[in-house]
């Protein structure tokens, strides 16, 4: 065999796809991690109003680790767009659309428009500058949307919605199955879309950003259109998870935009872990469960204890919960060899 030239097929056989990488297999433990969800539909039906809000801090989680985890871009305002979204769908709700699927359509594309202009600005400076970037749209935004009262309804909500059915069938009932289904439906949807695309030689690039960035331009990558791209993917994402949220419960308040709700979303991410995609989704589960259990045991000191969690993840496990689980499972295997 002459070197350089590729092995012969033998006939009959398929050849692998060129593009299909190695960490784009589905692996046991992911198919286990989706079945919870479905289990837990049918373990915990007094639950599922709050399962449904679980599922959507998650893809919002999700969002923002495209640009943290992946590619290395701090943001402090990343419900800017989470709001976006919430105020589409909400607007086309309360205006006599109430269409789900098309209201999260559109709720995307007026997100990722919104986002695709800011990543001019955000991809200007470096982490500080980022980060006060980012905080400045978001300020931006809320104080736009409390000021148009007439339209968003300011500090008294966007309500008035009226919701069709799903597919013209599943009606959204005050238990919340429909709810939640159609949540993890949309999350399953667009988190096997993310995973495809984070597992493609464009994620592999985004991590090149992350961590060799002035290495880039070098092999013909250019730093500046990939940090756009992704960021327009993340605000459409951001924007998709507000939509479900103003769908679901069916009410817009302005905090959507605030910046409480952003810099919860990093602590999510804190917790579950970065340049994981899982990270926040086992970040938004773990939080607000431990939020909903520790509140209802004391509704004024519970952040103390989320705090103290907090803390317990930075020292004990860095990277996150998920970092900690891959170091638990690596020195398991390592015994049984």
């Amino acid at each position: 065999m002459s070197v350089g030239r590729a092995p012969p097929v033998a006939e009959g056989a398929v050849a692998a796809p060129a593009h299909r990488l190695p960490q784009d297999r589905w692996h046991a433990f992911e198919i286990v991690f989706w079945l919870i969800p479905v289990a837990a539909f049918f373990a915990f039906p007094g639950y599922l109003v709050l399962g449904s809000q679980i599922l959507i801090v998650g893809l919002f989680a999700v969002s923002l680790d495209l640009i943290l985890g992946y590619a290395g871009i701090v943001s402090l305002g990343h419900a800017a767009y989470f709001g976006v979204g919430a105020y589409t769908a909400g607007l086309l709700a309360t205006h006599g659309w109430g269409e789900p699927l098309s209201g999260l359509v559109l709720a995307a594309g007026v997100a990722a428009a919104v986002g695709w202009l800011a990543a001019f600005l955000v991809v200007r400076g470096q982490d500080l500058a980022r980060l006060m970037v980012t905080l400045g749209i978001a300020l931006v935004l809320f104080e736009a949307a409390n000021k148009a009262s007439f339209i968003t309804g300011g500090v008294d909500g966007l309500s008035g919605m009226t919701m069709w059915k799903i597919l013209g069938v599943f009606r959204f009932d005050i238990a919340g199955r429909a709810a939640y289904l159609y949540s993890l439906i949309v999350l399953f949807v667009v988190f096997v879309v993310l995973r495809r695309l984070v597992h493609s030689p464009f994620g592999l690039s985004l991590r090149g950003v992350r961590e060799r960035r002035l290495r880039m331009p070098a092999i013909g990558a250019s730093v500046r259109e990939r940090e756009i791209a992704i960021f327009t993917v993340s605000a459409a994402v951001a924007g998709v998870a507000g939509a479900l949220l103003a769908q679901t419960t069916q009410f817009v308040a302005l905090d959507v935009l605030g910046f409480g709700r952003s810099a919860e979303l990093l602590i999510i991410l804190v917790l579950g872990g970065t340049g994981r995609l899982y990270g926040g989704l086992v970040g938004a589960a773990v939080y607000m469960i431990a939020q909903d259990v520790l509140a209802g045991i004391n509704p004024v000191y519970w952040q103390f204890w989320i705090g103290a969690l907090l803390v317990v993840i930075v020292l004990f496990a860095r990277g996150g919960i998920m970092a900690g689980l891959q170091v638990a499972y690596t020195k398991v295997r390592r015994r049984g060899a």
